[in-house]
């Protein structure tokens, strides 16, 4: 499974980006996908997840309830963050993430970086 990201940049305060993470390989066995952020000086947070095995439950952190989504679209093989009212709490890299097949393997895409500022 291959994962590229893509959409990140810079942001006003209450600004919108949407998060792209395509997927390629054996996706036919990803049983879920997520996205992560890291801050400088801050560990590796998982911020929102999609159990695609189960029906696409999500699943979100806390500061990012009612603001971000997770979604899928089949046909394109891709997840999307769509990522709204940011604030510059949420700047970070963000990370794609699929957990793969009966053994769980994981897998990562590039980072993209998203910055909040005026």
């Amino acid at each position: 499974v291959q994962l590229q990201a893509s959409g990140g940049g810079l942001v006003q305060p209450g600004g919108s980006l949407r998060l792209s993470c395509a997927t390629s390989g054996s996706i036919f066995s990803i049983k879920h996908m997520g996205w992560y952020r890291q801050a400088p000086g801050k560990q590796r947070e998982l911020v929102a997840t999609i159990f695609i095995a189960s029906g696409g439950i999500t699943n979100y952190v806390d500061s990012v309830k009612d603001r971000f989504t997770i979604a899928t679209d089949n046909a394109k093989n891709t997840v999307y963050l769509q990522m709204n009212s940011l604030k510059s709490e949420d700047t970070a890299v963000y990370y794609c993430n699929a957990v793969v097949g009966k053994a769980s393997i994981r897998y990562w895409g590039q980072g993209t970086q998203v910055t909040v500022s005026s």
